[in-house]
């Protein structure tokens, strides 16, 4: 993935008439340094699908990468798949994303074949999946929408395959909630984002990203049917499940 990291400001200036947020060109142009500075632990989610990949991809399986933005998760999957027959199919629905992320692959010299497509991952068929991976997709995701996705993907996933899962949270207890917010707010502070910047930020996302407790992430995969479900990661208010066929 290009090193270029244009800086985040696009929020630095009072916006009176905010909208509702949206992967665009603008959004792509500095989304690395955003999601760094405004995901706490996003580097270690990244690089721990590299450990995934090895130990739960099969020969001769497809692997997904459903919302894929730049292809970070991309590329860490990648360059760990130990089957050169394997090959990555990655999804998402932002032009400008995919514009960009078709140039890093481009630009990798790892040898497992890539597709990425500019689509619905709603609309992406799943087949023959070894390993699926969710990366801060699903809250996007419309919530009564939610388990009919997850469903179809566990349907579309080889027995012994894995779904890694990583979303933001809440929390039911309102206390604890406020809690994590803060030391959320906290964190993108020590990552340089003013006050004006977190504020403006949430205003424009909340209609757009609507999280879900860990425990209906839980209850929805095992649900679908998957037989082992784990939490294995948590940073405040982020967490990353997998989920094994």
């Amino acid at each position: 993935m290009s090193n270029k990291r244009n800086p985040d400001n696009l929020f630095s200036q009072p916006q009176p008439h905010l909208v509702d947020f949206a992967f665009d060109e603008q959004v792509a142009s500095v989304f690395p340094d955003m999601i760094r500075r405004s995901v706490p632990g996003y580097e270690t989610v990244i690089s721990m699908l590299g450990v995934f990949a090895t130990r739960y991809t099969q020969p001769g399986t497809q692997i997904y990468d459903l919302g894929c933005s730049l292809g970070a998760a991309t590329l860490a999957l990648r360059r760990h798949i130990p089957y050169q027959d394997c090959s990555i199919v990655a999804v998402d629905n932002s032009e400008a994303m995919v514009s960009q992320c078709r140039l890093n692959m481009q630009a990798d010299a790892a040898p497992v074949s890539v597709e990425v497509r500019c689509e619905d991952i709603q609309n992406t068929v799943i087949t023959n999946a070894s390993l699926v991976s969710l990366n801060f997709t699903l809250q996007f995701i419309p919530p009564e929408q939610r388990a009919t996705l997850i469903n179809r993907l566990y349907q579309g996933m080889v027995v012994g395959g894995v779904l890694v899962l990583s979303e933001k949270v809440v929390f039911s207890e309102p206390s604890q909630q406020a809690l994590f917010t803060e030391l959320h707010h906290d964190f993108k502070r020590a990552n340089g984002y003013s006050d004006l910047e977190i504020s403006q930020k949430r205003q424009a996302i909340e209609n757009v990203l609507v999280p879900d407790t860990l425990q209906a992430h839980q209850a929805r995969l095992e649900q679908a049917g998957f037989r082992t479900v784990q939490c294995w990661f948590q940073c405040f208010n982020f967490i990353s499940l997998f989920a094994i066929k």
